[in-house]
């Protein structure tokens, strides 16, 4: 089930392949995203000393919070992933020029996961042509929609 996503992600990025990882996360975090109440657009993930760390994501407290307990919503949260992924992916990023960003939170077996992605910026053009093919698509079905009648 999914909790969270990145909708922008798509169109700024090619998403070249995907990992799912799981996150370090305090008991306040978790039932906020049960409530569904963040988001990971501006997020990103960074390498440091070999592990991976999520940063920019927001996760908002709920108002039910413990009153005795400091909740940094954008703090840096870690991602676990085997080690064999993780060399593989600093591989990519260091050569290559990609980029990790983070495209949903969702549940999976009672646990938080986190779906990354390796991931090429788009340039406007390929932007504009992602736009045009969406259009026609959306066009396309419209027109067989009414045909069929």
């Amino acid at each position: 089930m999914r909790i969270i996503s990145n909708k922008k992600a798509l169109f700024d990025y090619f998403i070249e392949e995907r990992y799912e990882a799981g996150l370090v996360l305090e008991g306040w975090e978790v039932k906020a995203l049960r409530a569904r109440r963040g988001h990971i657009k501006e997020g990103y993930v960074v390498i440091r000393n070999g592990e991976l760390f999520l940063i920019g994501s927001h996760i908002s407290p709920l108002h039910t919070a413990s009153t005795h307990l400091y909740a940094d919503p954008v703090r840096t949260r870690k991602l676990l992933l085997k080690t064999s992924e993780i060399r593989k992916l600093i591989g990519k990023v260091e050569q290559r020029g990609y980029t990790l960003i983070p495209l949903n939170f969702y549940h999976k077996n009672r646990r938080v996961k986190c779906e990354i992605g390796l991931a090429r910026g788009k340039k406007m053009h390929d932007k504009r042509e992602t736009e045009k093919k969406r259009d026609w698509e959306r066009e396309k079905a419209q027109l067989l929609k009414h045909t069929t009648r």
